[in-house]
């Protein structure tokens, strides 16, 4: 029996990839180490989809080849997306890796494992568009949330992104299968379930029916004992209707906080991005929401300087978030991405796009002082995630927080606050951007 330590890399979706290999690898009873120092196998699962996160991997890489070089690790094997794009060209260019392992072979992790422990070199790339299959998961978030994902793949051919040819079609996992984690994961502890997939809104679409289904999985999500917060991420705007709109509005386990990845507003741009709808859509479709789901946060993500944005579609792009006041926006500059039909477009300048994002988020920055500000002297429902021990307060997250995209709540204590803990907190202060309070009585 070997002792393997893991380096999980990237994506939440990615995250829960690395904890089902982590639950496979003790299955078969090897010690999974919480440090890679000591191990026989560490396993690297990698993001492979922007230039940053290519640059994490392979730094990453390196970082352990040089404690294999100095004896405190065994054998590297790498997985995720980073592998499955660069297959050959990370066994040809790194030789201390001893193994890659594709997005379609995760079940093989303990042969490959084994298969390393032999003395053997692996590379194995297995089916993209399998079904996926189920197993256990040894989670590695805080016992009192989960990513719970929900579907592999996507279908949706955006020009900028390879995430297709990385992660094959879009395959919704069985209704049945999602409910039964869910169960587990409540039964340990679990109080927040993050819904997550590439593509959440397209929920049961590939069966044969052609239904979405998600929002019968929330209400059924919603009746399960133990899961007290339902948090919905990457939600396309294309495939919200009346009744994903209603199960939002009316289940109070489901948090009044949507991630939905817009991309852009002007037509052009999105045409471009092959992206479905326009922006005329999207200027409907979020107030819409504001409308139906009072005290709605929205989430979303922008690309700027896409070959083709010129200053009047920079500009009408800041105008609409200047209108829209969207409370959380992820700004990032286009990079070609080899194998994308945005690669083969007019090569952009990186500088622009780099300078537009950064007047994205100064943009940004000051709409969330604005939402801060209007926060103050509301009471709001917050689960404590830690104690800091330099500030000696406690910090958690409220709705409108999901973990390591959003801020914190800073709380103000004098009695203790357990990890996993709802409190309700008044709001009194903004501290570069992280609101701050003290506990009040429920």
């Amino acid at each position: 029996m070997a002792k393997i330590g893991f380096i999980s890399l990237g994506c939440a979706k990615n995250q829960v990839d690395c904890e089902r290999m982590m639950y496979r690898v003790q299955e078969a009873g090897h010690t999974v180490q919480p440090d890679i120092v000591d191990s026989d196998v560490v396993v690297i699962n990698t993001c492979g989809f922007i230039d940053s996160a290519k640059t994490e991997a392979i730094d990453n890489i390196l970082q352990t080849a040089a404690l294999k070089e100095n004896g405190l690790v065994g054998k590297i094997l790498v997985t995720g997306c980073l592998s499955q794009r660069y297959q050959q060209e990370i066994m040809d260019e790194m030789p201390e890796v001893d193994g890659v392992l594709g997005t379609g072979s995760y079940t093989h992790i303990v042969d490959a494992i084994e298969a390393l422990m032999r003395g053997e070199t692996v590379f194995d790339f297995g089916d993209i568009d399998a079904p996926e299959v189920e197993t256990g998961r040894i989670l590695t978030t805080p016992e009192h949330y989960a990513f719970l994902k929900i579907a592999e793949g996507c279908d949706n051919k955006c020009a900028y992104c390879v995430i297709p040819s990385l992660r094959g079609k879009f395959r919704s996992r069985g209704l049945d299968e999602v409910l039964y984690e869910a169960r587990v994961l409540a039964s340990e502890g679990v109080k927040e379930m993050i819904v997550v997939a590439q593509d959440t809104s397209r929920y049961g679409t590939d069966w044969p029916e052609g239904k979405r289904m998600l929002p019968t999985l929330l209400r059924e999500l919603c009746k399960i004992d133990g899961i007290h917060w339902v948090r919905l991420h990457y939600v396309y705007p294309d495939e919200i209707d009346d009744e994903l709109i209603d199960t939002i509005a009316n289940e109070p386990k489901i948090l009044k906080y949507l991630d939905i990845p817009i991309q852009h507003c002007n037509n052009t741009i999105l045409e471009k991005m092959n992206r479905r709808g326009n922006g005329e859509y999207l200027r409907w479709l979020l107030p819409e929401l504001r409308k139906r789901i009072p005290g709605l946060v929205l989430r979303t993500s922008i690309i700027t300087g896409l070959p083709g944005e010129g200053e009047a579609e920079f500009i009408e792009l800041c105008e609409f978030l200047k209108e829209q006041r969207l409370e959380r926006v992820g700004a990032f500059p286009f990079s070609p991405q080899e194998g994308s039909e945005a690669a083969m477009m007019d090569y952009p300048d990186t500088e622009v796009a780099l300078q537009r994002a950064q007047i994205v988020e100064e943009l940004q920055s000051r709409i969330m002082d604005d939402y801060n500000e209007s926060m103050m002297g509301k009471v709001l429902e917050v689960l404590c995630d830690g104690y800091d021990e330099e500030s000696g307060q406690y910090y958690g997250r409220s709705f409108a927080d999901s973990p390591d995209v959003d801020g914190r709540v800073w709380i103000a204590s004098e009695e203790p606050v357990r990890d996993g803990q709802f409190v309700m907190v008044c709001i009194d202060g903004n501290i570069d951007g992280e609101l701050t309070g003290y506990i009040v009585e429920d």
